[in-house]
């Protein structure tokens, strides 16, 4: 199947639409950014950084890519496929936005599972340069750009499909983007995910509880799906790459990653709740 490179960039210093010139993006005010031998472009300006490298680290990311590539998440990631297609032309062009890509696993697998009549145009944006840098090293064929869901660099109205998977939704900018009857595909942590491994990294845990989804402003929810299965981990390693891309590895304390540390199996349980939105007005 085709895969493209998204091409309705905006100028994330003037919303203008960004043209590709040679080497460069460039906007008819002459901002011009230059795109990085590895395949990516940098829009992301010094003014919207709240640190030197915002997002996930280089050892972040390095776990996260030998953890995925490794198909311990291919459930997950056939849910979403199914979930992108599921309203899809069988044939034609299909834009899909993942907002927060990381290495670009998600991308990857749903390149795969196009059908061969059907042309995606493909875009992944990460705050992390690192993650960024990773997914365009694996993949030339999709625009990859280091930016921010704050304020995405994409003309209005210009997407098909938006992902934001175990990402930070920022739903007046997901609208934005959308074209009208776009969609908006979010992957959120349940209450029993990964929950073998934090008994182990925390000293008590929160009483389960189940969340009402909460449909934004300008979208209106079609589905809400949960996909949960059984894990097996088989060596420290992968207890450590899983440990690595999840926020626990900040918020438990040294003495839990130390028992974590000293596991070479463990049997977790994987439990996400997919939400499929379909973009119905802008936000006021």
């Amino acid at each position: 199947m085709p895969v493209t490179p998204f091409q309705a960039l905006a100028c994330p210093l003037d919303g203008d639409p960004l043209t590709h010139v040679d080497t460069a993006w460039r906007c008819p005010a002459g901002h011009s950014f230059d795109i990085a031998r590895q395949g990516y472009t940098h829009l992301l300006p010094v003014q919207n950084k709240r640190s030197r490298n915002p997002g996930d680290s280089k050892e972040m990311v390095a776990a996260r890519r030998n953890f995925l590539n490794g198909g311990f998440y291919q459930p997950i990631a056939d849910a979403v496929n199914r979930a992108v297609l599921a309203d899809a032309p069988g044939e034609g062009m299909l834009s899909c936005l993942d907002a927060g890509c990381g290495e670009g696993y998600y991308l990857r697998q749903l390149a795969a599972a196009a059908g061969e009549r059907q042309t995606l145009e493909l875009l992944g944006v990460d705050i992390s340069k690192w993650a960024v840098l990773a997914a365009a090293k694996q993949d030339k064929r999709p625009a990859w750009v280091v930016g921010t869901n704050a304020r995405l660099p994409v003309l209005p109205g210009s997407v098909d499909r938006v992902l934001c998977l175990f990402g930070f939704p920022v739903y007046s900018e997901f609208a934005r983007v959308l074209k009208p009857g776009g969609q908006l595909l979010q992957v959120d942590a349940g209450p029993r995910h990964l929950r073998e491994l934090r008994e182990i990294i925390y000293p008590t845990l929160k009483p389960e509880k189940n969340e009402d989804v909460v449909t934004p402003e300008g979208f209106t929810t079609l589905e809400t799906t949960t996909e949960r299965f059984p894990l097996e981990l088989t060596s420290q390693e992968q207890i450590s790459d899983l440990l690595a891309m999840t926020p626990h590895l900040y918020r438990a304390s040294a003495e839990g990653i130390e028992r974590a540390s000293a596991l070479d199996s463990l049997a977790v349980t994987v439990e996400v709740r997919l939400t499929r939105s379909v973009r119905t007005g802008l936000q006021g």
